[in-house]
This record gives structure tokens, sequence and C-alpha cells, in this order.
């Protein structure tokens, strides 16, 4: 099935326009992470950048694997029992966005799909990019 608007997915809506983040300063971002036992942590589930204005973005992957963008509160950590625990913290040094902590953003760049709907997106700061991508149902963080 063909989706309405370019980056709207089948299942998931369209979420937000992310463009409304140009001009705003990334405060702070927030990441969950899957962890079980002692293993090292992969790469966060989810992402929630906190801009100048207190508006919280969330950044996630969707059942069919498209890329959701969205304004959400961050959630809570919780225990899934033998399964292990999902933590919700700040970032630090964990993902390509710390680097650009305080930053304005300057630009925003939606990839998308006109059946799968929005697969990628890229926001540009004065000192580089961040690409958020979704690969095999895992959220992708880089810095081009």
């Amino acid at each position: 099935m063909k989706s309405k608007r370019l980056n709207e997915c089948p299942l998931h809506g369209a979420g937000v326009r992310p463009d409304y983040l140009v001009g705003r300063r990334v405060e702070r971002v927030l990441a969950s992470w899957h962890r079980c036992g002692a293993e090292a942590r992969t790469g966060p589930l989810d992402v929630w950048l906190i801009d100048s204005e207190e508006a919280a973005t969330h950044v996630t992957t969707g059942s069919d694997w498209c890329l959701i963008v969205e304004a959400s509160v961050p959630i809570e950590g919780y225990d899934m029992a033998e399964s292990g625990r999902v933590e919700v913290k700040p970032v630090h040094s964990e993902t390509p966005f710390a680097d650009h902590l305080g930053e304005t953003v300057l630009a925003v760049h939606d990839e998308a799909d006109p059946y799968t709907g929005r697969l990628a997106l890229e926001l540009t700061f004065e000192s580089g990019r961040v690409r958020c991508d979704t690969w095999s149902g895992d959220l992708r963080l880089s810095s081009t």
C-alpha cells in the first residue's frame, strides 16, 4: 500500500515534520538501551532530543522497520524480568548527538520511500551532521 505522504508509514503514520527543529538548540539528549545481565549494551533503542523550547522529539524504529519521528516525552526505564531491563539515561559520549549538545539545528533532511515511509533523518549542525536510520529494525545513529 502506498502512503498518502512520502514520509508516512502505513502502520505508524507520518509522525511530526522534523523541520520544526531548525533554529532550535539541542539542550539534552536521552536514550534508551536494552541491558541483559553483564552484556555490553549495543546502540540505543530510542533517542529523545530535548530542544531549547523544551520540546522532546522521539526518534525510534517501527515494527515494520520504518523510522519514527514523533513529539513524545521520554519514557521511564522498565524491568523485563529474565529478559533484562530497558534503561533511559542522558547521553554523554554514547551517541553522535553528544558532540552537538548546545548547538542549533541548521537543517533537517528526510529520506523516505512511498511504500514504507521514512527511512532516514539527517540533522545538520554547525560542527557536523547526525544521521538517524534503521537497519534490520535497529536504530542506527552516525556522524556524517
